[in-house]
């Protein structure tokens, strides 16, 4: 199952680096977590997603520390190719580097028996550098290089659920609050008139709204993740002026004595599987880290930024939920947070039109930039699944077909259908704990005991995880299995009712 390496592209620099990740991490799920905090009780809930914060943490460094194994062991397959090749006189050098080539990007590197173990006339390499992260080996390259067959398969069948799931629910909310916004009457069923004066019902513009974003959006998943940079960069913006808006008015209230909020430090224990449910993903952005992290220039501090960019988004989330709770009263707090800037029209700090408007398109700025970046992952994952070894990908296939495969299952689905919510709730929530934690967890643990039979202990990876014990695999694993607990509790109470 293997397929070719990834051009990496041009670079950018850590902090366009940290930019991207965070816009990857920090999506529509933060406008749900203030009512789950008020619920769950605000001790209780900074405890947990601090908890879910650092396991989030411990499992991109794993991701990361693979990425640089993974590298070094392409890389040595390369010298030990080359020197098979030399050996045959009656090899042109041509030939020599092309097969050298062939070999490195078009077989399943573990299994081939001339890299099991040091090679005699090949040099194990004696510094760090080896490691260094030049060429973009995707998720599914890793579990090719570093899984059995089964592993691997088990790979590909959830990362395409989970993939597949958030490309077709960010299809559907996008237009959808495009539409909600925009109409002019109150009816939301599809049947019902958006705007009068046109005779065009909400279904009817929300297929316009879903075609523009069709034609502007996609367009970036037939590039490379570099491309997007100044629409990322941008959307940041709009993200962090929509966060501080929230903050600063809620702040506001509650310095003015007109905070209705009153939260329990300790709420009831039936809302804790609600909190993880909601919550769980709230630190993901591990299925494209080698897509985002491969590009940066220089490497020197990986783990740095990575730690940097999740006590930002812990910081973000923190401010927007305690000053939301102490603001409205739990009874008041809507499911989605901007929504209370929506109706809430008595409070005169809430009461301005542009900054209800802006912040109800707060979905449609962190999605456009998340759709590019999930679809090009999902893009490069459907290469490296379909690719056949020994053979080079057809140009208009790579160019054309991966994009198209990616596209189209999640946009029809878009257009056929709003509701696809539940759907994603539930094939998301396993898929999802399966790459946030189990995959990362299993990656290093492997990529570790091949390193070591690879090249001994002579041999440090530079971009090795500072959880360098086994402990820390296990209980990763452990906190997957809470997690799983918790979220299936959350779907067996939402579906009796309580």
């Amino acid at each position: 199952m293997a397929g070719p390496i990834v051009d990496s592209g041009e670079g950018y620099s850590p902090w366009v680096g940290l930019i991207f990740i965070f816009n990857l991490i920090v999506g529509t799920g933060a406008l749900t977590m203030p009512l789950a905090f008020s619920q769950a009780g605000w001790l209780i809930s900074a405890v947990l997603i601090s908890l879910l914060a650092f396991a989030g943490f411990v499992n991109a460094t794993f991701v990361i520390e693979t990425m640089g194994a993974a590298n070094a062991i392409i890389k040595h397959k390369r010298k030990v190719r080359k020197k098979e090749l030399e050996e045959s006189a009656s090899i042109p050098n041509e030939t020599i580097q092309e097969k050298i080539i062939e070999a490195t990007e078009n077989t399943a590197l573990l299994h081939s028996s001339s890299v099991n173990g040091p090679v005699a006339g090949v040099p194990i390499p004696k510094t760090s550098d080896y490691f260094e992260i030049t060429e973009t080996v995707e998720m599914g390259k890793l579990a090719s290089l570093f899984f059995n067959k089964l592993g691997v398969n088990c790979f590909y069948i959830v990362v395409a659920i989970y993939l597949y799931g958030d490309l077709a629910i960010y299809a559907v909310v996008i237009p959808l609050t495009l539409t909600n916004i925009t109409c002019t009457s109150e009816g939301k069923d599809p049947g019902d008139v958006c705007w009068k004066k046109y005779n065009i019902s909400h279904g009817d513009a929300y297929r316009i709204y879903l075609t523009a974003f069709v034609c502007l959006v996609s367009p970036f998943v037939f590039l490379n993740v570099q491309k997007t940079k100044y629409l990322q960069i941008g959307t940041s913006l709009l993200r962090w002026i929509s966060f501080a808006l929230m903050i600063i008015l809620a702040s506001i209230v509650i310095s003015e004595g007109k905070g209705t909020g009153t939260p329990e430090p300790v709420g009831k224990f039936k809302y804790i599987p609600n909190f993880f449910g909601v919550c769980v993903y709230s630190f993901m952005c591990h299925h494209s880290l080698p897509s985002l992290i491969t590009p940066v220039q220089p490497k020197n501090h990986l783990t740095r930024l990575i730690l940097l960019d999740y006590l930002i988004i812990l910081s973000f989330y923190g401010a927007l939920c305690l000053t939301a709770i102490f603001c409205f009263r739990e009874d008041t707090l809507q499911s989605v947070y901007t929504l209370n800037f929506w109706v809430h029209s008595k409070n005169p700090v809430l009461n301005h039109v542009f900054i209800q408007y802006f912040l109800a398109l707060f979905p449609v700025f962190t999605l456009s930039t998340s759709f590019p970046i999930i679809g090009i992952t999902l893009r490069n994952n459907l290469r490296t699944l379909l690719s056949r070894e020994n053979r080079p990908c057809p140009s208009a296939l790579d160019k054309f077909g991966f994009p198209c495969l990616t596209l189209i299952p999640p946009i029809t689905l878009a257009y056929i259908t709003q509701d696809v919510t539940e759907l994603v709730g539930y094939t998301g929530s396993y898929a999802g704990v399966c790459i946030q934690y189990v995959v990362p967890a299993f990656l290093v643990y492997y990529c570790r005991k091949e390193t070591k039979k690879q090249f001994g202990a002579r041999c440090t990876n530079m971009h090795a995880s500072p959880f360098k014990s086994v402990f820390w695999v296990i209980l990763v694993q452990l906190w997957a299995f809470t997690c799983i607990v918790f979220v299936t509790s959350d779907h067996i109470l939402t579906i009796f009712g309580f």
